[in-house]
């Protein structure tokens, strides 16, 4: 296939709240224009661009995927995106590498929490958008409540291109305000009438030149010569409102607005010729935000433009692990050809990279390309050195673009191989799927032992954990993560550890006195050499502080490591024949157990400094859950878009699922980020179960 024209290019990115149809909107798009020759349906696992087992058994979008359909004579690049909260980070990737977005509202749910958010993530990137007002079929579709949200929650102007006939049952087509025609459809295919014609529009007449005056009245105002002539009375022509359209949109003056219905393919033509009108070519979109980057040889701003004769630039969004076919590379090409079977540079990385073949994606099928030219979106598989936020360039002419910075996890479990042995397979299998998925960590905590899996919530783990087992045949359970408890003393003392041993032939003898004080919080530990005149000589010292740092691992409460301590060595006794390195740690252990049981123990725990984002509306109900959690609110600060930031400090132990607790409370517009901050005392009405919770850890690690 010849490289397409870039004038003639649409990439697209459909994105919204999970639930709102974007899945079935991609595949009445595909069928519309002839890419598929069936109309695949989410319910039954048969669409296009959700064809993952997870997908189809949970019935939403988990990963974004491409397909591409041609319309009119031009190629639009669709990106399929997750609008459920857990996998939603994803949008921001792949809005990188678009020119454009169709942002799907529910005509019966509004706008989401979701929707916001996605929809400021496309303000980062200055993405020109459309909204289709999905769902015009269902029992309570309200257009004009819609148009209503979307004015309110994105304080933007919405300007309909069409209008509903009917809604619910009733709603049989739309109302083309740029050309005054109405269109009625049955099984999919659309039959066109004059306004006027037919005797059920005439009642909605008024209504579409209501709206038909105010996108007028909205382009004339752009222009001072359209407005002077408007307000003389004068008629504006279908290609000035076209015009005015296309540049109100491409400037994001306004938001214009289409309306359908996916599942029953009603307006989605409609929907696909204003994706031409509306939104701008990759060379469009460069003149509005340039392709702008860095030389990694000197630092220096570089720009490329959307041009086959620029050198190649390409930027990696996106990275799929699979492991028969390796690795595949979603990446956009800004400049330049990249070409099959040549060698290219990874100038993030300073690698050279080996381009085998390269392909278009239709959901999970590959279709070959000899290049991929520029504004284009293609996919390479199996390079060595290259992952998602990577820029791919000619040697002589490298670039490194901006990557894009995903949020950081809000959610930690601990997991464990089902099968003892495994745990090797499991490290494998999920540092390939943390190859595509930039929201995951996974690391060993080395004090709980235990391997924690972070991610966006529960359902994120829980769908990488399926995955884990499918791709990489591994099972693991999942548990709630271990707290890192301290322990520490209150007060000073002096004790004496003596270690005698008499059993036939030599024996074991290590005497040592040593005082014990508190340490400031973050204090650690410190020891404290004080003998003199050879109380004890100089080679057993060092075993007897490492005896007490040995003993200090497991505390005399529940059997958590001890901090916060100064320990000073200050006499003690030996044998000339008797003592031994080990004699003077073993004393050392005995001296530092007795000494803490006789210091007033307590029990530490981790308190986490947190920021939490909510709305006004849900300001008080997020307070008063904190305060429930043992927090302690350090202020409140009010943020863009009618939001709060709340700061406090709260307990490790409160916040383990604090995730979903957060978007319950705030119906998942709340944000949250955590850091730890210190220890402190732990209450003592909670001490008890704690150490029972110890102990029975200890059971299960000794089974």
């Amino acid at each position: 296939m010849a490289n397409l024209e870039v004038d003639k290019i649409r990439n697209v990115a459909v994105i919204a709240h999970g639930g709102a149809g974007k899945t079935t909107l991609v595949e009445a798009m595909l069928f519309d224009s002839n890419s598929i020759d069936r109309f695949g349906n989410v319910g039954d696992g048969t669409t296009t661009t959700d064809y993952e087992p997870e997908e189809i058994a949970r019935k939403i979008t988990i990963t974004s995927s491409l397909a591409f359909c041609n319309w009119n004579g031009y190629r639009i690049n669709l990106i399929d995106t997750p609008g459920f909260i857990n996998f939603i980070e994803d949008v921001r990737g792949c809005l990188r590498a678009v020119d454009g977005a169709i942002v799907i509202v529910s005509a019966i749910s509004g706008v989401k929490a979701e929707t916001e958010k996605i929809w400021k993530y496309a303000c980062e990137y200055e993405v020109p958008r459309i909204v289709f007002i999905n769902k015009m079929d269902k029992d309570t579709a309200n257009f004009s409540m819609a148009i209503g949200e979307l004015e309110k929650s994105f304080e933007t102007e919405a300007i309909p291109l069409q209008i509903p006939i009917g809604a619910g049952d009733s709603f049989v087509g739309i109302v083309d305000l740029i050309k005054m025609k109405a269109y009625k459809f049955n099984n999919g295919k659309a039959e066109e009438f004059d306004m006027p014609s037919d005797p059920e529009l005439v009642s909605g007449l008024s209504e579409a030149e209501g709206y038909r005056k105010k996108l007028v009245e909205k382009i004339a105002e752009s222009d001072d010569v359209l407005l002077e002539r408007y307000l003389e009375g004068g008629e504006l022509t279908d290609d000035e409102i076209i015009k005015g359209i296309r540049e109100g949109s491409l400037t994001r003056r306004f938001i214009p607005v289409t309306c359908g219905s996916a599942i029953k393919n009603i307006a989605v033509p409609q929907l696909l010729d204003s994706v031409l009108l509306c939104l701008p070519s990759p060379s469009e979109m460069h003149r509005i935000s340039p392709i702008k980057g860095k030389n990694p040889k000197d630092g220096k701003e570089v720009e490329r433009k959307p041009a086959k004769t620029e050198p190649l630039s390409a930027y990696v969004f996106k990275t799929m692990a699979d492991p028969y076919t390796g690795r595949l590379s979603m990446f956009r090409v800004y400049s330049g050809i990249l070409k099959a079977d040549s060698n290219v540079l990874n100038a993030t990385r300073d690698a050279k990279e080996r381009i085998g073949q390269v392909f278009y994606l239709m959901g999970k099928k590959q279709v070959p390309a000899q290049s991929i030219g520029p504004g284009e979106i293609g996919v390479v598989a199996k390079l060595k050195e290259t992952y998602t936020g990577d820029t791919l360039s000619e040697e002589h002419h490298p670039i490194v673009f901006e990557k894009v910075k995903f949020a950081d996890p809000i959610i930690s479990y601990a997991i464990a191989p089902k099968s003892k042995g495994d745990e090797e397979k499991v490290s494998a299998g999920l540092s390939r799927i943390l190859e595509e998925d930039s929201t995951l960590r996974f690391q060993r905590d080395d004090e709980t032992k235990e391997m924690l899996l972070s991610g966006m919530g529960q359902v994120h783990l829980e769908v990488t954990l399926e995955r884990l087992k499918r791709k990489f045949g591994v099972e693991v359970v999942m548990k709630t993560p271990k707290i890192p408890y301290r322990e520490t003393i209150k007060t000073s003392t002096k004790v004496q550890g003596k270690y005698k041993k008499q059993s036939g032939g030599r024996g074991q003898y290590g005497d040592c006195y040593i005082e014990i004080e508190p340490l400031p919080r973050g204090g650690g530990f410190e020891f404290i050499d004080k003998i003199v005149g050879g109380a004890i000589p100089r080679q057993y010292i060092p075993a007897v502080e490492k005896g007490i740092v040995e003993a200090m691992q497991e505390g005399v409460i529940a059997g958590y490591p001890i901090v916060d301590l100064r320990v000073t060595l200050y006499d003690g006794s030996y044998h000339s024949v008797d003592s031994s390195e080990m004699a003077f740690k073993i004393a050392g252990s005995m001296a530092i157990k007795k000494a803490v049981q006789d210091a007033r123990p307590v029990l530490l725990e981790p308190i986490m400094k947190v920021g939490v984002i909510t709305p006004d509306d849900t300001l008080g109900a997020v307070i008063g859950d904190l305060n429930s959690k043992r927090g302690r609110v350090q202020g409140v600060e009010p943020q863009a878009g009618g939001n709060q930031k709340i700061m406090a400090i709260v307990p490790m132990a409160e916040m383990l699922t604090y995730a979903n607790q957060l978007h319950s409370l705030t119906s998942g517009r709340g944000l949250y980020s955590m850091e730890f901050s210190h220890y402190e005392e732990v209450p003592g009405h909670l001490i008890q179960k704690i150490t029972v919770e110890r102990e029975a850890q200890k059971k299960e690690k000794a089974e």
